[in-house]
């Protein structure tokens, strides 16, 4: 078992999307999906990385049809547990070969390049992706972002000294990966060149949380109403080119 699958063995992923901070990432992210599939029915959507299937069952939900990859175990059978109309699979987002080539019209990829260390790697991941998916389907892929990290671990838990000390931080603060890092953090500039040099055109890129994830205390502090004005706000701005990088996660939406 990989260092990865270990830590998800013991992370709560299920309990995760259902948080406030997570249910404003849930609700920003779906609204993005919905709109671009619009009032279309039945379509073939391939979650690769699906945890434990918090997407792919809204989807099925919503009257379409759901292909789920994961690589960890436990979270698969969480999902099998749940939902048996989704067609699930183990397995990796670097090697795809299980499915059938241009099935699908909507590809998500939620969470395989949060853990991929180079841009080959991620390169190789987008080409399995394109493989899979229809001409003129949609890619929706997530990244973790650098500021947010840099933000919430290194300042906000008192940790920059000892990450410059260890050579962790490029001199203009962008986290160097280490070999057994479980993630990996990257700035729009590293999304805009995989995006070029995956060949595939830009839809949309947008903020899943924005700032949700700097004002946890607050969002559960927050009235039911008030909660709602914030993920109508989030879901506003998720496109604002000057307010992408700072928060926790960014989707680039391509055109296969």
């Amino acid at each position: 078992m990989t260092n990865l699958e270990k830590y998800y063995n013991k992370f709560n992923e299920d309990h995760r999307l259902t948080t406030r901070h997570g249910l404003v990432e849930f609700k920003t992210t779906l609204h993005h999906i919905q709109n671009l599939i619009g009032d279309r029915k039945g379509l073939q959507i391939a979650d690769i990385g699906c945890g434990t299937g918090r997407y792919s069952i809204e989807l099925c939900h919503q009257g379409h049809n759901l292909t789920a990859v994961e690589l960890v175990k436990r979270n698969i059978e969480v999902l099998r547990a749940k939902h048996e109309k989704i067609k699930t699979w183990q397995g990796t987002a670097l090697d795809l070969s299980f499915l059938d080539e241009g099935k699908f019209d909507i590809t998500l990829c939620f969470g395989p390049m949060y853990h991929l260390h180079t841009k080959e790697e991620r390169l190789t991941v987008i080409e399995q992706l394109k493989r899979i998916t229809k001409p003129g389907g949609l890619i929706f892929i997530a990244y973790i972002l650098n500021e947010n990290a840099i933000i919430r671990y290194c300042f906000g838990e008192n940790k920059i000294n000892e990450c410059i000390q260890n050579g962790w931080l490029t001199k203009d603060f962008h986290t160097i990966t280490q070999e057994n890092d479980l993630y990996s953090y990257v700035r729009l500039e590293d999304i805009n060149e995989i995006q070029k040099e995956s060949g595939l055109e830009r839809v949309k890129i947008f903020s899943q949380e924005g700032a949700a994830d700097y004002m946890r205390r607050e969002l559960n502090a927050m009235d039911q109403e008030t909660f709602s004005h914030f993920i109508e706000y989030t879901i506003a701005i998720s496109e604002r080119p000057e307010l992408l990088g700072a928060g926790t996660h960014a989707v680039d939406v391509l055109k296969r």
